[in-house]
């Protein structure tokens, strides 16, 4: 393995942090008021990133520095947030394995030939290695030399660690950067279904058909993410998100086997090399992984809003852990001001009244903000937060 590297280091490049709410969080030490961001804060419910957007393609937002660090910082213009999350998306990592991923309007995202047989894999595998100049790798061979070479690979996605560091400097600390990737299952999910689906029958065929090959991407998969993030955490990153946004297609037996090793696989291998970054992982709409990774390498959960964010607070809390989340996003469409009294009674419900404010807790929505919502109503979530036990 490489040097390992302290968050220290890389801080001493950019200025200094003037609110570390977030990271004071998830360490576990107390915090002056309830810490908050939301998922798809910078996006389509915000008038500004239309209009900014109105002429750029989507991954052309992603790839261009300058862009996406402009998207990136929106939100703050409205919102007192404590945290930025890089504008970037999960399906940059199929594109830097040589997958061919189209946004099609009203469709989402679509891969242009789906991942379905061993023979495609194998060709993937082969042209990466190719890409660093190796060569005539027996097909049983390939994977683990694209392993060895993952953290050549994501040298791809360079366009990403530059927005990282560009996006933290014009922060000037006024809070901490996430930065984030897909989990494997979630993103071999994309990448065999194609398009959007309700059955997600090509994911299943695969796992109870071809257990192993499924296992043998996944794996992959795992170690390009791994290298990825710790490249991100290199570039400026101050935690690290993981998206499992498809976890809710397995059944708990199944997740256990093909997605929740992959996901402590890729946090192991972080921190590793970055042994004090603040990891979290998402196990969308899949209440049952709260349990399953008490004994997980991940700092934090992020929790749906299924969850009793009391209890879950309380068994991670017990381990050493804490949960994210759990407001319903449809609380979104409430009237602000009802927003406000949902927020609290959330809130009260969970904590108390707020005289000891929790600690391994940040407020967060179940999953992103949609297009529709008022941003009104995410000003007033976010100050509900804050104001939360202030006498």
């Amino acid at each position: 393995a490489m040097m390992a590297i302290t968050c220290a280091e890389v801080d001493a490049k950019f200025p200094p942090l003037k609110n570390d709410a977030v990271l004071r969080a998830i360490r576990g030490e107390p915090v002056e008021r309830i810490p908050v961001w939301v998922m798809r804060q910078a996006g389509r419910y915000l008038p500004e990133y239309v209009e900014y957007t109105k002429d750029k393609e989507f991954f052309s937002r992603c790839q261009n520095p300058e862009v996406a660090c402009h998207l990136t910082l929106q939100p703050f213009e409205r919102y007192d947030l404590d945290a930025g999350i890089i504008f970037s998306d999960i399906l940059v990592i199929p594109q830097a394995l040589g997958l061919e991923v189209k946004m099609v309007k009203g469709q989402g995202p679509v891969f242009v030939d789906p991942l379905r047989t061993t023979e495609q894999w194998y060709e993937v595998e082969r042209r990466l290695l190719e890409r660093v100049g190796v060569t005539g790798v027996p097909v049983a061979e390939q994977a683990e030399q694209v392993i060895a070479k993952a953290p050549e690979l994501v040298e791809a996605l360079s366009y990403v660690y530059d927005a990282i560091t560009l996006t933290r400097t014009r922060l000037n600390g006024r809070a901490p950067l996430i930065g984030f990737c897909g989990s494997p299952w979630t993103l071999f999910v994309y990448a065999s279904e194609a398009k959007k689906t309700k059955t997600y029958t090509e994911c299943s065929k695969l796992i109870y058909s071809s257990p192993e090959f499924v296992h043998r991407i996944l794996k992959v998969m795992a170690h390009i993410c791994a290298q990825y993030l710790i490249r991100q955490v290199k570039a400026g990153a101050q935690m690290l998100q993981v998206f499992d946004s498809h976890a809710n297609v397995l059944p708990p037996k199944q997740w256990r086997e093909f997605s929740l090793p992959y996901l402590n696989l890729i946090a192991t291998l972080v921190k590793e090399e970055c042994p004090d970054i603040p990891m979290i992982v998402l196990p969308k709409d899949a209440p049952f992984a709260l349990e399953m990774l008490q004994d997980s390498p991940y700092d934090m959960v992020s929790i749906d809003p299924t969850l009793d964010l009391g209890k879950s607070h309380q068994l991670m809390e017990g381990v050493g852990k804490g949960v994210q989340g759990n407001m319903s996003p449809t609380t979104m469409y409430a009237p602000t001001e009802k927003v406000r009294e949902l927020v609290h009674e959330h809130l009260t419900e969970a904590f108390g009244d707020g005289t000891v404010l929790p600690r391994r807790y940040i407020a967060n929505l179940g999953s992103g903000m949609n297009p529709d919502m008022d941003p009104a109503n995410l000003g007033a979530f976010v100050d509900t937060i804050h104001a939360f036990g202030k006498k």
